[in-house]
């Protein structure tokens, strides 16, 4: 391979990419009120003769001509566990020529998913993947080293490609049921999902989230949507045909129509999750696809900084 080839797939990578958006987010992140909060290491101190070499700060040395070693914070051991809602919606809005990292709500979860382990590696927490749809597609270990996130990262760029986006409901509530067993472990549940399904109620839904709090798990829940289309409504004048791509329903209608009802029952819809996930002490977090993946960090490094 060239090195313009190289370059041009290092540029690409899903790798590549998420360690440049923590990057840029760390740069604004010291420099907000937070001053101080450290994602990776407290201090450095003098390196001792002997001691292993794998925290050497090798850029200080260039700089200063010494050694020093990265003197990181209390670890707090945390394990965490990814929960990725693959099924059709999540494609939505659909464009097969699509490039940005938040084409649709797929692939910004996607990102968003590879920038929080790009952190936790940092910090050396332990993190699982797992993808679910009306079935658990695949649940990996919860480990912390480079291979491991190397390989997950190397998932989540494969199910980027993926096109067939047909006929692929949602069973949020079955999966959370059934990770919470299989996670025996004490863990944060980091799950991303539009919470569209007619395979399950608000209550089924509840009802999982509660499973994963009565086993002792913390649970920080992402409603990724599109704000434009899915919440506003916001669509030109004239008749669309709005077709269900999870079950193949179809409907014909002009949005002035129904809009406001529509609004009405979102909002409501999405005012009893809320309230019901404050209950249960879940952090429910709105993550706009239109927006940059800052409204996924601070609240994600807030919640870790509570469970230190």
């Amino acid at each position: 391979m060239s090195e313009e080839l190289r370059a041009k797939s290092l540029y690409n990578s899903i790798d590549f990419k998420t360690t440049q958006i923590v990057e840029g987010f760390m740069t604004g992140f010291h420099k907000s009120p937070f001053h101080g909060f450290s994602v990776e290491f407290a201090e450095h101190r003098l390196y001792n003769t002997g001691e292993s070499t794998k925290y050497i700060d090798w850029r200080l040395y260039a700089r200063t001509d010494k050694l020093f070693v990265k003197r990181f914070e209390e670890e707090t051991n945390l394990r965490s566990m990814f929960v990725l809602d693959t099924s059709s919606s999540m494609f939505f809005p659909y464009d097969s020529n699509a490039k940005k990292e938040n084409s649709n709500k797929l692939s910004f979860a996607i990102y968003a998913c590879g920038v929080i382990m790009q952190v936790l590696y940092k910090q050396r927490d332990a993190f699982g993947l797992s993808f679910v749809n009306e079935n658990i597609d695949y649940v990996s270990p919860v480990k912390v080293n480079l291979a491991h996130k190397q390989y997950l990262l190397t998932l989540l760029e494969n199910k980027l490609k993926e096109k067939d986006c047909l006929s692929k409901p949602t069973c949020l509530d079955k999966a959370l049921h059934s990770l919470s067993e299989q996670i025996h472990r004490r863990s944060l549940f980091i799950i991303f999902t539009d919470l569209f399904s007619d395979n399950f109620s608000i209550e089924d839904l509840i009802d999982s989230l509660r499973h994963l709090k009565h086993n002792k798990h913390e649970v920080i829940l992402f409603h990724v949507y599109d704000n434009k289309h899915e919440v506003d409504f916001d669509y030109k004048l004239g008749y669309y045909r709005f077709v269900d791509v999870e079950n193949g329903k179809e409907l014909k209608v002009n949005p002035d129509e129904i809009r406001k009802q529509y609004i009405d029952i979102t909002k409501n819809r999405l005012d009893t999750i809320k309230t019901e996930c404050n209950k249960l002490k879940i952090d429910f977090v709105q993550a706009d696809i239109n927006k940059d993946f800052d409204q996924i960090l601070f609240p994600f490094l807030i919640k870790r900084s509570k469970l230190k």
